[in-house]
This record gives structure tokens, sequence and C-alpha cells, in this order.
């Protein structure tokens, strides 16, 4: 327990009904997209999540790998009445330590929110592009997010507006 009266641990399966809980609001307002409750369980081994101390879930997030020295920071959500609170922050600071151990040098991600993403380092990705081969294998991911970072045309509608963001570990 930190000194704001949360913790960081990783996510368990009985964790996906509320994470998936932290997100549903995002969703509704176009922040995030939404997946189904199997893709959550599918995907609950890359989650982090930060709980109060009477063991609710405050806040998630999941660290997702794309390439050898590739990451994507993604689905991160924080309850409304944590926000400001550095609960985010604390699950940004415990993916990259992830990332790391993984032996991953960058990390992606597609947000709207640019200012606390650059305050953890991450840059504008602007016209950034990968090694031809390793986008020719990249370009095979069913992977939405593989796709969001190449910039593919078919993912353009669902991220109008988002900013492609890289950060350098």
């Amino acid at each position: 327990m930190n000194d704001q009266g949360y913790t960081v641990r990783r996510a368990r399966t009985h964790d996906v009904p509320r994470i998936k809980e932290l997100v549903e609001p995002l969703v509704q307002k176009r922040i995030l997209l939404g997946k189904e409750t199997v893709v959550f369980y599918e995907a609950v081994q890359e989650f982090r999540v930060a709980e109060d101390a009477n063991g609710t879930l405050i806040g998630c997030g999941a660290l997702h790998v794309m390439w050898e020295d590739l990451g994507e920071v993604r689905t991160l959500a924080v309850a409304e009445d944590w926000l400001g609170k550095g609960v985010g922050h604390a699950i940004i600071d415990r993916l990259e330590e992830d990332a790391r151990e993984l032996g991953l040098s960058r990390l992606f991600c597609l947000t709207f929110e640019v200012g606390f993403f650059s305050r953890h380092g991450f840059v504008d990705m602007g016209t950034e592009t990968v090694d031809p081969s390793i986008y020719a294998e990249l370009v095979r991911s069913p992977d939405e997010g593989v796709a969001e970072f190449l910039d593919l045309a078919r993912v353009k509608p669902n991220t109008l507006g988002n900013t492609r963001m890289v950060k350098r570990l």
C-alpha cells in the first residue's frame, strides 16, 4: 500500500468483470474501443490493476507485446473518483517496469490523453515508421493495436482524433 492508499498488482481472472466496468464509461465516451468479455479474459496476464485499501479495483492498464522491442500500453482506465490521485501514473510506471523486464525498448500508445502520456515521456510518433522487413511481419497481425501503430488505412475511421505516441525506454 502506498501513501495514497492503493497498490498496483498483476490482474487475476476474477478481476475481469471490474476491469470491464472501469473501461465501460470510456467506451461510452468513445475514448477506448469496446472489447468483448472473452478478450479481457484472454489478455488478463497483460493487465495490472490498482486496488484501494478495501480491495476495490480503482484502475487498470495493459501491456501488449507487439514485436521484439515494442509493446503497447492499452486499456488504461481509472475510476472517476480516483482521477488526479496518481493511479494512472502508478499503473504506467508498473507497465514500463514490466516492459523493461520483457526486454522491450519502445512503448506505443494511441490516445486522446496526450498531456498525460507526454508527462511520462511519450512523444507524438508523427510519420515514424518501422523497418520494411518488420513492417511486413507486423502487417500480418489481426490485432487492432498493431494496425493503429502501423497507421493502416483500415483503422483511420476508428482512431480519428487520437494521437499515436511512442516512448523509448
